[in-house]
């Protein structure tokens, strides 16, 4: 498979996981009839990952991430010379997204603009410090790929990676939402941060910074345990 297509697949795969992540978070979540809350939002978001997975794994290895494309680099597991390529495919995936949902939920009244950035201190959904939302992103996305880079081992089970490492999601969702929103994922919060400005886009920086340190971690790690 050329790796125009894979990186095409990655568009269309990120592009599914922030629409379907942060679309459930800005359109549904509030409706009480529906009840979503943060467990609706956090099974949305794992949701995505299980169908991409299943999707597209066979084509680009469904990352629909930039730290863990970078995660996968460390753990031996990707070409570095194929990282940019996928990096601007899934920063553009989540940045076309993020326009769709906006240009939705703009036809809703009363609608303030948000799009489920990540954010911390006084844009963290209850208060987290900065220091709180950099152990978070750095600890959940360590996990994160120590449970990827396990669940696709040539050991693992065949067939079910994509149930794990989409549980997984929606586990650090559970975890993290009141922290920071939950990134775990650079390419998911740019989308929205570029969009909304403001204090969502000056805060990017700690969701580029922690996800990639930690994804970093848990490759490793993995790597260091599983060698004989």
């Amino acid at each position: 498979m050329s790796l125009s297509k894979r990186a095409l697949a990655e568009l269309i795969g990120t592009f599914w996981l922030v629409l379907g992540g942060c679309g459930s978070a800005v359109l549904a979540a509030g409706i009480p009839d529906l009840g979503l809350g943060y467990l609706g939002v956090s099974f949305a978001f794992g949701l995505t990952v299980v169908t991409m997975a299943y999707a597209i794994g066979h084509i680009s290895g469904c990352h629909l991430n930039p730290a863990v494309s970078i995660g996968l680099v460390a753990g031996g597991r990707f070409s570095a010379k194929e990282l940019p390529h996928y990096i601007i495919a899934q920063v553009l995936g989540a940045i076309l997204a993020a326009l769709l949902i906006r240009t939705i939920a703009s036809g809703m009244e009363g609608y303030a603009g948000g799009l489920a950035s990540n954010g911390f201190a006084e844009h963290s959904p209850h208060g987290y410090s900065m220091m709180a939302g950099l152990i978070t992103e750095i600890v959940m996305t360590a996990m994160f790929l120590f449970i990827i880079m396990g669940a696709t081992d040539k050991r693992a089970p065949a067939g079910l990676a994509p149930l794990a490492i989409g549980f997984t999601l929606v586990l650090i969702h559970l975890i993290s939402i009141p922290v920071t929103n939950t990134s775990v994922n650079p390419a998911r919060s740019t989308g929205p941060a570029l969009i909304e400005g403001g204090i969502a886009l000056q805060q990017l920086w700690l969701f580029w910074l922690a996800p990639i340190v930690g994804a970093v971690i848990g490759a490793f790690a993995y790597k260091t345990i599983s060698q004989d």
